[in-house]
């Protein structure tokens, strides 16, 4: 009994004293917490007290596409934890090439009964994409949360990083390092986030008196080999800077331009986007575009106890600022620096 109030008080980050007043069914305990130590017992794997057994762990189904890329598990560490001290336990789902399918996990949750669900990345984001799976949770009145862009009408909550800011970041550091010949990796054509970069990038180019020609921008999956053949188009094109919408994209790229013997930043000056974990290891380190991930998390999880709870919630996208992370994969461009 010592051992399990223990793991179960340092699981939630409580008192072995509140734990155990939970246990017992003592009053002078939040609601929130109260459930956060039973969630903690489920996780656990221990048997609830005989008079809890009745209640039910409250399950929240968190959907993301991959965990290769850092992202998506930052994002679940951020998402789980805020979940965890709502007393709700997530139910992570990913998706494997050839394995469960989105929609085939949607119908699993709805057969465990979820209180709700966070997609974190997925086909929400692409126009072409088959989407009857959400209509099917929005008719049964499934509180759903979608973190980053989505297509239009789809009626769920979203919290976003600004991808146009992010691009415009981006791109006003290449510029003001001399690039003129500036090219974009971005996501399939019919990827809402891409669309957003892609808008932005326009934008600037003509800001800054040019255009921004169809072959500077290269379509990839998103995984670095997808990032290396990209760039590659791009390099032939002679860009000198490449802006990348996900941080593998942009390891693909750095990987690129060495296999043709040119130097990072010397030669080519390379961005990312998310900020993942140890892009600041890389070799150089790379300058990329944060994400506000903890304050996006945690945005998500109160829209969806909001809804939970039975609240009204605004189906306005919330944006956040992300924030440009210059370290030594951008540098001047070679005309400036030898003239």
């Amino acid at each position: 009994m010592t051992r399990r109030l223990a793991q179960v008080a340092k699981k939630v980050g409580v008192s072995e004293a509140t734990v155990s007043r939970v246990l017992n069914g003592k009053p002078g305990v939040s609601e929130a917490t109260r459930q956060s130590v039973l969630s903690a017992l489920d996780v656990l794997g221990y048997e609830r007290p005989t008079q809890l057994r009745g209640e039910r762990a409250r399950l929240v189904g968190l959907v993301l596409p991959e965990l290769q890329n850092p992202i998506f598990p930052a994002f679940a560490e951020v998402i789980g934890g805020a979940l965890a001290q709502q007393g709700l336990t997530p139910v992570l789902c990913t998706q494997t090439k050839g394995g469960v399918s989105e929609a085939d996990y949607v119908d699993l949750l709805l057969q465990q009964q979820v209180s709700g669900v966070v997609f974190a990345g997925g086909l929400y984001a692409q126009a072409n994409a088959p989407h009857e799976h959400y209509e099917q949770l929005a008719e049964r009145k499934i509180p759903v949360v979608l973190v980053n862009a989505a297509i239009d009408d789809l009626g769920f909550p979203c919290v976003s990083c600004d991808d146009a800011v992010a691009v415009e970041q981006a791109w006003r550091h290449l510029d003001s390092l001399g690039h003129e010949r500036i090219g974009l990796v971005l996501g399939p054509d019919d990827h809402m986030p891409s669309r957003r970069k892609l808008a932005m990038a326009r934008t600037a180019a003509a800001a800054a008196g040019r255009t921004l020609p169809d072959e500077y921008v290269a379509r990839a999956m998103f995984s670095l080999e997808g990032g290396q053949a990209a760039a590659n188009r791009l390099l032939e094109r002679g860009v000198t800077g490449i802006v990348c919408a996900s941080d593998p994209l942009a390891l693909g790229a750095v990987r690129a331009a060495r296999r043709r013997k040119l130097d990072v930043p010397a030669d080519v000056s390379v961005v990312g986007y998310d900020d993942s974990a140890f892009m600041s290891c890389t070799e150089p380190p790379l300058t990329t575009v944060r994400q506000p991930i903890e304050a996006m998390g945690r945005a998500a999880v109160d829209l969806l106890c909001a809804q939970i709870q039975g609240g009204a919630v605004s189906q306005e996208e919330l944006l956040f600022e992300p924030e440009l992370v210059v370290r030594g994969s951008t540098g001047q461009a070679a005309r400036k620096r030898t003239a």
